[in-house]
């Protein structure tokens, strides 16, 4: 039978799980009786731990004015301080950091041996995306729940910067960027917003009455992977889209399934750049649209067979 302190611990780790407990059930998790379980929960409140009650003599966890101590189990721990090490951005780094700094020194020493062969062996490829601050995702991150307009100073894709009055809807994180979803008030329509080009972030009291939104992830897919480019190409891949996704970022171009195949959609200023990404997926494919880039298709084709042949 655990030792007082350590049955406690037991017991608080139970209740994080964010669930309801009944008390039989900590009892035989615990190998104590109910009424040990009354105790041991009467000690966790009297520590200052917001223990609720719930039907049927059940507890759980409630939120209290501080932090508790979160317990955590080995690859938890190991996955919390790998994730934290490689937060992107400067200032989500730097938060993270001072996060990582607090949780490094309560490791065990075997975990910290496997956090140290994560981050000695691991090497993050600069992404040239600008930084977005923390406080910036938690403001629109409200602003979306409260469903209350921003107010903002955004630059688009062409560098033409201006004033944009927004009904913010969800954020989508895709790769190392975030974007909004969100309705624009002075262009009566829906559009995709990078956060890291938001400036001078206003959220007002202005509360508005939701529309129906359009699928967030799926608007902003369109909105990253084709709308900007000159063209925007259709393909069938014969293969199922699982396969072909863990070879396409979703940054890259939208994926749908089609039995066991997939309809792959994707943009590109330029031909060319669409023919060598298309060369490089190892499946056979059918270019749906637009007919110049079957065109071009076909003409590099051509030359790397006469290469081929010389």
């Amino acid at each position: 039978m655990l030792e007082t302190s350590a049955r406690l611990l037991r017991l608080l780790s139970l209740l994080q799980e964010h669930r309801d407990w009944s008390g039989p059930a900590l009892a035989a998790r615990l190998d104590v009786t109910t009424r040990t379980v009354r105790r041991d929960v009467d000690r966790l409140r009297s520590l200052g731990y917001p223990v609720d009650a719930t039907a049927q003599n059940g507890y759980r966890l409630g939120r209290g004015a501080a932090l508790p101590p979160l317990l955590l189990d080995d690859d938890e721990a190991v996955a919390v301080a790998a994730a934290l090490s490689t937060a992107p951005g400067e200032e989500m780094a730097a938060a993270a950091a001072r996060a990582l700094a607090k949780l490094e020194p309560v490791l065990p020493a075997r975990l910290r041996d496997r956090l140290t062969a994560v981050q000695t062996a691991s090497v993050a490829l600069p992404s040239g995306d600008a930084a977005v601050p923390p406080d910036r995702i938690a403001a629109l991150a409200a602003a979306c729940r409260d469903a209350v307009r921003v107010r903002m100073t955004y630059t688009d894709g062409g560098g033409a910067t201006g004033e944009r009055d927004v009904e913010p809807y969800r954020l989508v994180h895709v790769g190392r960027r975030w974007y909004l979803l969100g309705f624009d008030r002075g262009r009566e329509d829906w559009r995709t917003l990078r956060v890291d080009r938001i400036a001078d972030l206003h959220v007002t009291t202005f509360r508005f009455t939701r529309h129906d939104p359009p699928d967030a992830a799926a608007f902003v897919g369109q909105a990253v992977t084709s709308s900007p480019y000159r063209w925007q190409a259709r393909v069938r891949v014969h293969a199922p889209v699982a396969d072909v996704a863990a070879r396409v970022p979703a940054t890259v171009a939208r994926l749908e399934a089609t039995g066991d195949r997939c309809l792959l959609t994707t943009g590109a200023n330029d031909l060319g750049q669409l023919v060598g990404h298309l060369a490089t997926l190892p499946w056979d494919l059918d270019v749906l649209d637009p007919p110049e880039l079957r065109a071009a298709v076909r003409a590099a084709a051509e030359r790397l067979a006469r290469a081929a042949a010389g």
